[in-house]
């Protein structure tokens, strides 16, 4: 007979095995401490006991399901989020960019936006954002709604200043919002050349070609073997040449795809696909 640990498991196994039968979304790989936080999280705020008692919930009712998704999303993002990466981008990368007719960019599990923001404004400034797409996706239809409105609370205003002054901005931060009451409402041709869409990297294909691609902070949720197929889902998606940027606590180390890439800048992760 399994001991509660044990029983505990077999639930979240079953648990994550009916989402993925019912809705088709996949988390069976993702980094199972985290999960199971966010789970019990989840489980306490809806005054069950057991996983088994969430799972019925999940599985008969949308709504629930909706409200799951929403809790086990990953949006800890800002504007101009690690401020080297953006400078990074400037010196590094958009030298490259200048010869293409044009650039298609990707930002796989772009949360609620900051950072697909980000890059248009720096993109602008560098007079790139014209001949520019930014392709920005995540599996959370909800978190993707509030991306697209471009509404921001206006008390974040002076850390995304902050760190926009830090990654280079050449302009005046202010200028690229309207302040309505307590939030923040970004300028529509901010949004014009972004094409917001749901896309699962756990079991949705490749797309297009990008010359840049941005996964940042997203494959420290996921174990080895999910990271390694995002890896080849990005190599698949990039153009020979192109620019793959991760978070501060990922690497292109040890996948099957490391010699594929050029280290273009170590500290900030950004890395070249040279074959």
């Amino acid at each position: 007979m399994a001991n509660n640990k044990e029983l505990e498991e077999i639930e979240i196994q079953l648990l994550l095995e009916g989402i993925y039968r019912h809705y088709g979304f996949d988390f069976r790989d993702y980094a199972q401490a985290s999960l199971k936080r966010r789970i019990w999280k989840c489980i306490q705020e809806e005054k069950l006991e057991t996983v088994s008692g969430f799972q019925e919930r999940i599985l008969h009712d949308p709504v629930f399901m909706k409200g799951f998704l929403l809790a086990i999303s990953i949006d800890v993002t800002s504007m101009f989020r690690d401020p080297g990466f953006y400078l990074a981008i400037k010196k590094k990368v958009v030298p490259h960019l200048r010869n293409h007719s044009l650039l298609r960019i990707w930002h796989a599990g772009c949360s609620t936006g900051e950072e697909v923001y980000s890059m248009a404004i720096l993109l602008l400034e560098e007079g790139l954002y014209d001949k520019t797409r930014i392709y920005a996706t995540d599996l959370n239809g909800v978190i993707l709604e509030k991306a697209k409105n471009g509404i921001f609370p206006l008390t974040s205003m002076k850390e995304y200043t902050d760190n926009y002054l830090k990654a280079g901005g050449t302009g005046s931060f202010s200028e690229y919002y309207t302040a309505r009451y307590e939030n923040a409402l970004f300028k529509s041709s901010l949004k014009k050349n972004i094409i917001w869409a749901e896309h699962n990297m756990v079991s949705d294909a490749s797309f297009n070609e990008f010359h840049i691609i941005l996964c940042r902070n997203v494959m420290i949720y996921f174990n080895k073997s999910l990271q390694d197929r995002v890896h080849k889902l990005l190599y698949e998606s990039m153009a020979i040449s192109g620019f793959l940027g991760l978070g501060s606590k990922e690497s292109i180390r040890f996948t099957p795809f490391e010699d594929c890439y050029e280290e273009v800048n170590s500290r900030e992760k950004l890395y070249r696909k040279i074959r």
